[in-house]
């Protein structure tokens, strides 16, 4: 292997990671076929016991169930775009990058071609390097599986194995179009790591970013009905701005579609913080670490790196709304609410602003954001939304008002609804709300103690709908001047604007109802 100095060292560490592996696979040479066909078949039957078998000096824990998750559904689903943010030392390269597509080769015979993409080209090698060394000097692989390494080097990026299998490894930006072996496209790809700090804040970059793994990288697969399609983007999830963060996004959105469209999903998030909650620290991994640890972890690490690296929280400086103030919870049951509101913030544009609709409950002194429209489209989709969520939960049943800021419901969006309820042969109550109202920052703004003392619930069950995460990003990009949009968070002060008149009218009528804090606690066991 040719080496320049500026690789001399990964070689040299190579060189010690493959007699690492060789010691760690010693092999039982006692064993009769038998028993040799039986251990193999059972090894196969499970990921999680055949990596922790092959890969020891990987296995020093065993497999958390969402390796052993991420692992069955790749394997499942020969055309599949999985964005896997999990939290710093997740074992997501070990896994993504050598256990699983080693897993397809050997077990399941379903790899033809990988390709990895890493930040740079020396790591995208590095990774690449942990593959051929398990190739050539796993004792356990090459006893059950025979020698399969061939020719090529991983400091060239490009090396195959004695029946045709190929693996690649590029930088990112580097183009991989026309990657090919005897006709073969890749039908695994890995985007690892690729996030950095340094371009973070640069629209244009993250945008060409985005658009290279979009457009270039999954471009590499063979546009064939029966072609097998793999695409894994491993990173943990820092910023609101990152490629990872904008993938998902996209992702969110193709899997809205899907669910509205009645068509197949392809796209897949796995997401793992390292704990369920600052409360407990009930870890993700529990057999390798333990509540303690992350409870000391947290205590000894400024809160903002903890929470990007380990809770996938994007910590920005609201100048208003905090992101620690961004609560979720499990919502009541709809007729459990003391009074319900939809309210919209509408524009007539239909492709400029957003459309906004949240339906808000009160229980006590809470607000919970159940369900939530927030998109740029027509006024007509907003409509359809409402009448399909009407339908679909059955919201006949229950006391809600219907309301839209007066300027936009007089005419224009009454008439989208009444056009809906055209078609269903029956209507939705909605009302302008006719109010006189102050300032719109001044109005936003003023429900920022609720945030503050944590009276505002995000709906947990919503929490991965991108609905709800832009709704969160308006609230933290509120601020004078900013020009950022607001429509969401306009929507949600009119509710709670609304739904704290009903309840003055209540105390006049009935007298205070409240529910408290620990009631609200021990009915919502998800709520952090």
């Amino acid at each position: 292997m040719a080496a320049s100095g500026k690789y001399e060292r990964i070689i040299q560490d190579y060189e010690k990671h493959c007699l690492r592996v060789a010691l760690a696979t010693e092999i039982r040479k006692q064993e009769s076929v038998q028993e040799k066909i039986k251990r193999i078949n059972d090894l196969e039957s499970d990921y999680a016991k055949w990596f922790e078998y092959y890969f020891p000096n990987f296995a020093k824990s065993k497999c958390a169930p969402f390796h052993k998750a991420l692992a069955r559904y790749i394997v499942k689903h020969k055309r599949c775009r999985v964005l896997a943010e999990w939290y710093r030392s997740a074992a997501k390269s070990v896994h993504i990058n050598m256990g699983i597509p080693l897993y397809l080769y050997f077990v399941k015979h379903d790899l033809k071609f990988m390709l990895i993409i890493g930040a740079t080209s020396p790591k995208a090698k590095k990774l690449l390097s942990s593959i051929q060394g398990q190739l050539q000097y796993n004792k356990r692989l090459i006893n059950d599986y025979g020698a399969r390494y061939q020719y090529g080097e991983w400091a060239d990026g490009d090396f195959a194995t004695v029946d045709g299998v190929r693996f690649m490894a590029l930088g990112f930006g580097q183009d991989p179009r026309g990657s090919r072996e005897d006709g073969e496209r890749p039908d695994y790809i890995t985007t690892d790591d690729v996030d950095t700090k340094k371009h973070m804040n640069n629209d244009r970059i993250m945008r060409e970013s985005v658009d290279y793994i979009t457009e270039d990288v999954m471009g590499c697969f063979d546009a064939a009905d029966n072609a097998t399609e793999r695409y894994i983007h491993a990173n943990n999830n820092t910023n609101k701005n990152s490629i990872t963060n904008r993938l998902k996004k996209i992702f969110l959105e193709f899997k809205q579609r899907a669910r509205e469209e009645g068509e197949e999903d392809i796209f897949h998030i796995s997401t793992v913080k390292a704990v369920k909650d600052l409360a407990t620290f009930e870890p993700a991994w529990k057999e390798k670490t333990s509540a303690e640890y992350w409870r000391k972890k947290f205590n000894s690490t400024p809160y903002r790196s903890f929470m990007r690296e380990y809770m996938h929280a994007h910590i920005q400086d609201g100048a208003i709304f905090k992101q620690e103030d961004m609560v979720f919870g499990e919502i009541c049951r709809l007729d459990k609410y003391d009074a319900l509101c939809f309210y919209g913030d509408l524009s007539y544009k239909d492709t400029g602003d957003f459309k906004a609709l949240v339906l808000v409950g009160r229980t006590g002194r809470e607000f919970h954001i159940i369900h939530t429209y927030l998109r740029q489209g027509s006024r007509a989709k907003c409509a359809e939304w409402l009448y399909n969520l009407y339908e679909d939960k059955k919201l006949e049943r229950f006391n809600i008002q219907y309301m839209i800021e007066g300027l936009f419901a007089m005419d224009d969006f009454i008439n989208d609804f009444d056009i809906e309820g055209d078609s269903r042969g029956y209507y939705i109550p909605v009302t302008a709300d006719k109010r006189g109202k102050a300032d719109k920052f001044d109005r936003i703004e003023s429900i920022s103690g609720h945030f503050e003392r944590h009276h505002v619930i995000f709906n947990v069950k919503e929490q991965d709908y991108l609905d709800q995460t832009t709704l969160i990003d308006q609230f933290l990009a509120f601020e004078k001047g900013s020009g950022a949009h607001d429509d969401g968070a306009d929507a949600v002060q009119g509710a709670i604007s609304k739904l704290n008149k009903s309840e003055k009218s209540d105390k006049a009528n009935k007298g205070v109802r409240t529910t408290s804090r620990k009631d609200i606690i021990s009915r919502s066991k998800n709520r952090y």
